[in-house]
């Protein structure tokens, strides 16, 4: 059994983290790099910093949080948010990131993951899906929620990865900060169409909510509200996976 990751999220804009409730009414949480210390102190597997409104503004990743983030820690860090070229890519991998989510720019080039993973290498390229309920299927949204398309989330997970993405970060927009539990049927058809790892985000408000996404198909949980309002510690979250029988790095 591979190793469960547990991953703190650590959404910025100007260099402060935010929460909100999909992807809106965002409040302050903290400095970035104090709390990706605190996470990796508390036995964080990796970060992933994603800036919010980067894409909105027609601009590029704040290179310099990413900076200061990578002075503290130690641990894998993923960046994502405005990346819209190769050059996006390569600018925050010399900032300090182990690899680069691309949400989308991605949809809109498909080829930009294919450029992104012939220079870099596919386990550098993330491709961050967001996605909700549409009718009986699940969608893919883009521009932080506010665009719906009528891509299939399974569709592009699978063009996604046989472009070159070496990941996936699979966001539930109903989900996102409502606490109210992974959705475990988009998890599962997710993994079930893709042959690589996959990232469960939106929506976690307990340990065993991590435990539920695993046994879907995830191979790491992603968390944001409930440590950054100190419900649960990760160390309390791997506990939990342990005694659910999951490998977990102590």
């Amino acid at each position: 059994m591979l190793t469960a990751r547990v991953i703190p999220c650590l959404d910025f804009v100007a260099g402060r983290v935010v929460k909100g409730v999909q992807f809106q009414d965002l409040r302050d949480t903290g400095d970035p790099a104090s709390l990706a210390l605190q996470y990796e102190d508390q036995g964080a597997d990796e970060i992933i910093m994603l800036d919010v409104s980067a894409t909105a503004e027609s601009r590029s990743s704040a290179s310099s949080t990413v900076a200061d983030v990578r002075k503290r820690i130690s641990i894998p860090l993923t960046v994502g948010g405005g990346v819209r070229s190769v050059d996006d890519v390569q600018a925050l991998l010399e900032s300090g990131a182990d690899k680069v989510s691309i949400n989308t720019a991605a949809v809109a080039n498909p080829m930009l993951i294919c450029e992104a993973s012939d220079r870099f290498g596919k386990q550098c390229i993330v491709i961050a899906i967001d996605a909700r309920k549409y009718h009986d299927d699940f969608v893919v949204v883009t521009n932080s929620g506010t665009q719906q398309t009528l891509l299939r989330a399974s569709d592009w997970a699978m063009q996604a990865t046989t472009f070159g993405a070496g990941e996936v970060l699979l966001t539930s927009w109903d989900r996102d900060g409502t606490q109210s539990g992974y959705d475990l049927l988009l998890i599962k058809e997710i993994a079930e169409s893709v042959q690589v790892p996959v990232i469960a985000s939106g929506g976690a408000s307990h340990p065993n909510d991590m435990v539920l996404a695993l046994r879907a198909g995830a191979s790491a949980v992603l968390a944001a509200s409930i440590l950054h309002d100190k419900l649960f510690t990760i160390s309390e979250i791997k506990n939990a996976l342990k005694t659910a029988g999951y490998e977990v790095r102590l």
